[in-house]
C-alpha cells in the first residue's frame, strides 16, 4: 500500500489567500518582486505550483538597492533563478543612499520609494495584471509592533495592506497568512536555496531588534502565537478602519469645501463633533491637501483642529496651511502687490487700480445733506476736514505703520489691527492708507483716526465713499481718472481745503 503524501500546509495557506481572497485569478500575468531572500524565493515557487492548477503567467523583477557589497551577487542569484525556471526577468537598480540624502528620507523609505517605482514601471512595460511581493505574517507582526511603539492610531495598527490599488495594476501580498520561519522550513525541506541579507542581522534597526529579540521573547515567555495574534489584530483593525473611513468620507463632504482646485476645511463647527470624528475629517482634508499622509502625525492633526484665526501651520517644507474667516486652506505664494503712492485733494474720484478700488470724496459743511454710512467702515468714512492737511497722501501699507483708530487708547501696528478685524493677509497690502502730515487718518474697513473724528464742533466734513473697481464719474471736477485735482509734482506744503 502506497504511503499517503502529507498535505502541503504552506501551499494550502498560500492558495487560500491568493485564490480564495481574490488576489490572483485565472489568466493573470503576475510580476513577482524577487530580492533573492527566502520569502521572495518561496513566493515564486508557490506561484509556479499554482500555475499547475490554473492558467497563470509568472514574471520576475529584481531591484538592486546598491547598499551592500553582496548586492551584485544577489542580482546574479536572481538571474540564475530566472534562467533555471525559464521566466522573464526585469532588473534595475539605483543609489538608494544618495536618493535618501537628497529627499531627506531614511534608507527604508527611500528604498521602498524607488523599488515600487521600478515595479510599477516594469509591470506597465510587461503588461502585468498583478504585482506580487513576499511580505509574510511575520512582517505584519513586526510592522504592527513598530507602529505601536512609535505612536499610531487605528490606521497604523492595520499594518501591511493585503492589496494596494494603483496604476498600472494592484500590488498583492499572498504570503501574509504564512510566518517567515515556516517558509524557510518549507524551502529547506525541498532543497531550495536563497540569499541571506546581512543587514537583517544589524540590531541598529528597530525592525531587526523586534524580529531577533522582542518577538522571540514574547513567544517564549508570554504567548507562543503572538505573531498570529498580531496579524489577526491587523486584519480586524483594517476592516473596522475601512468601515469608519466610508462613514467619515460622507461626513467630510460637509466640511471639506472644493472650488475648482482650491480646497478648504470649515473649522467653525468641526471641533464641535466628537473628537474621533473631527480628527478623521481633519485627516481626510490633510490627505487631499498634502497628497497623502506620509509625515503627517497625530500632533499635526491636533494642531490643525486647534489652529487660531489668522494663524498658520507649516506641516513640511512647501506645505503651509492658513486659517481665514473660519476656513483652513493651503497658503498660496501670492505675488506681492507693487507698492503705490499718490496724493489727493479729497474731491472727485481717485482711482486706485492696484487696490481695485475707487475713492469718491466730497467736502461739505457739517450738518449738511449727506448719506449716512451706518457705521460701515468698509463703505466709507466721514472725517473732520479742518484736522487734515491737503493734499492727503494715499499709499499702500508699509512695515511699521502705526494707527490710532477711533476710541483706541493709543497707537498700534496697522498690521495687527487689520488682522484683528479679520482682513485676509492677501488683501492687506492692497488696501489704501490715507495720511495727513505723515499720520494715518483712515484705512478702508477701519474707523477713522481718533484725532480726525467728526464732533459737535466740526465745521467741515470730508466724506469718502469706497466704490469697487470703477465707479460712475464724479458729478463735477476732473475726468474721473484720479489725476485731476492732485499734485503732479512733489507733495505740496499743508494747506486748507480749496474753496474754503
Amino acid at each position: 500500500m502506497t504511503a499517503r503524501k502529507p498535505p502541503d500546509r504552506v501551499f494550502a495557506a498560500f492558495r487560500a489567500t491568493a485564490v480564495g481572497g481574490g488576489m490572483i485569478v485565472p489568466g493573470d500575468r503576475v510580476l513577482a518582486a524577487v530580492s533573492g531572500g527566502p520569502d521572495s524565493v518561496a513566493l515564486v515557487v508557490l506561484l509556479l505550483r499554482l500555475r499547475e492548477e490554473m492558467p497563470l503567467e509568472v514574471r520576475l523583477a529584481h531591484f538592486n538597492h546598491r547598499l551592500r557589497d553582496e548586492a551584485g551577487a544577489d542580482q546574479d542569484f536572481v538571474r540564475d533563478l530566472a534562467r533555471r525556471w525559464v521566466l522573464p526577468l526585469a532588473v534595475d537598480g539605483a543609489d538608494v543612499r544618495a536618493y535618501a540624502a537628497r529627499r531627506r528620507l531614511n534608507l527604508e523609505e527611500a528604498g521602498r520609494d524607488l523599488r515600487y517605482r521600478f515595479l510599477r514601471r516594469a509591470a506597465a512595460e510587461s503588461g502585468a495584471t498583478k504585482i506580487a511581493t513576499g511580505h509574510t505574517m511575520t512582517d505584519q507582526a513586526e510592522t504592527v509592533l513598530m507602529r505601536l511603539m512609535r505612536g499610531t492610531g487605528l490606521s497604523g495598527l492595520a499594518g501591511i495592506a493585503p492589496v494596494v490599488a494603483g496604476p498600472p495594476c494592484p500590488v498583492v501580498r499572498p504570503l501574509l497568512a504564512i510566518a517567515g520561519p515556516d517558509l524557510r522550513a518549507w524551502l529547506a525541506a525541498r532543497g531550495l536555496s536563497w540569499r541571506e541579507d546581512a543587514t537583517n542581522l544589524d540590531r541598529r534597526y528597530l525592525r531587526n531588534r523586534i524580529r531577533a529579540e522582542l518577538l522571540p521573547l514574547v513567544a517564549r515567555d508570554y504567548e507562543p502565537r503572538i505573531v498570529e495574534h498580531l496579524a489577526r489584530l491587523a486584519g480586524i483593525v483594517r476592516e473596522d478602519d475601512e468601515l469608519l473611513h466610508g462613514f467619515v468620507r460622507e461626513l467630510a463632504d460637509e466640511f471639506i469645501l472644493r472650488r475648482g482646485r482650491d480646497l478648504s476645511l470649515d473649522l467653525k463647527t468641526l471641533p464641535l463633533l466628537l473628537p474621533a470624528l473631527a480628527r478623521r475629517v481633519a485627516r481626510e482634508f490633510l490627505r487631499e491637501a498634502a497628497g497623502g499622509l506620509r509625515d503627517i502625525s497625530f500632533d499635526d492633526v491636533a494642531a490643525l483642529l486647534a489652529l487660531g484665526e489668522g494663524k498658520e501651520l507649516t506641516l513640511r517644507q512647501g506645505l503651509t496651511l492658513r486659517r481665514e474667516s473660519g476656513r483652513v486652506g493651503l497658503k498660496k505664494k501670492a505675488r506681492a502687490p507693487r507698492p503705490y503712492e499718490t496724493s489727493w485733494d479729497g474731491r472727485g474720484d481717485l482711482r486706485l487700480p492696484a487696490a481695485g478700488l475707487v475713492l469718491r470724496g466730497r467736502l461739505r459743511r457739517s450738518g449738511g445733506p449727506g448719506r449716512p454710512l451706518r457705521k460701515d467702515d468698509r463703505a466709507g468714512a466721514d472725517l473732520d476736514a479742518d484736522s487734515l492737511a491737503f493734499p492727503l497722501a494715499v499709499r499702500s501699507r508699509r512695515p511699521g505703520d502705526l494707527y490710532r483708530p477711533l476710541g483706541a487708547p493709543g497707537r498700534k501696528k496697522l498690521k495687527e489691527i487689520l488682522r484683528a478685524k479679520g482682513v485676509a493677509a492677501a488683501g492687506r497690502d492692497r488696501l489704501p492708507v490715507l495720511l495727513s502730515r505723515g499720520e494715518i487718518v483712515w484705512v478702508p474697513g477701519l474707523p477713522v483716526a481718533e484725532r480726525c473724528k467728526v464732533t459737535d464742533s466740526t465745521v467741515s466734513v470730508l466724506s469718502i465713499r469706497v466704490l469697487k473697481k470703477a465707479g460712475r464719474p464724479a458729478p463735477s471736477g476732473g475726468d474721473g481718472s484720479g489725476t485731476s485735482r492732485r499734485s503732479a509734482g512733489p507733495r505740496s506744503s499743508p494747506r486748507r481745503p480749496p474753496g474754503r
